[in-house]
């Protein structure tokens, strides 16, 4: 097992991985919508899905996968309001249409509008 590390991404704001590759799988841990250059958090929810998918693809090119190799992904979405919204902007990026859940929480670390995990094969 190896811990996944990049300044491309938010650092962890816990006791966690940014992400952790076993054999040949790495599991990203749950990416905000965080800019790592400013720490800043754009407004709206498509922007912030964007900022988070690149986030994740950030930590997937440090372990030497890419978005095509994502089989499985869990979104949080604060509002299901947004649910049409995040999905035109995360098509984009995981267009070999992992196998996904998403889901509605009552809030998100930092008040963002959403959070990607991923799973992706090396």
């Amino acid at each position: 097992m190896k811990v996944i590390e990049t300044s491309k991404a938010p650092a962890a704001i816990g006791p966690y991985s940014q992400g952790f590759t076993v054999g040949s799988m790495i599991v990203v841990s749950g990416q905000t919508p965080v800019v790592p250059e400013t720490k800043e958090i754009p407004e709206g929810i498509q922007a912030q899905a964007e900022q988070s998918c690149k986030n994740v693809g950030e930590i997937l090119k440090a372990a030497g996968s890419d978005f095509s190799k994502v089989f499985k992904t869990t979104c949080f979405l604060a509002d299901m309001k947004d649910f049409q919204g995040f999905n035109e902007v995360y098509a984009r990026y995981f267009t070999s249409k992992p196998a996904r859940s998403c889901v509605a929480v009552k809030a998100l670390p930092l008040g963002v509008l959403c959070e990607i995990e991923a799973y992706a094969e090396i």
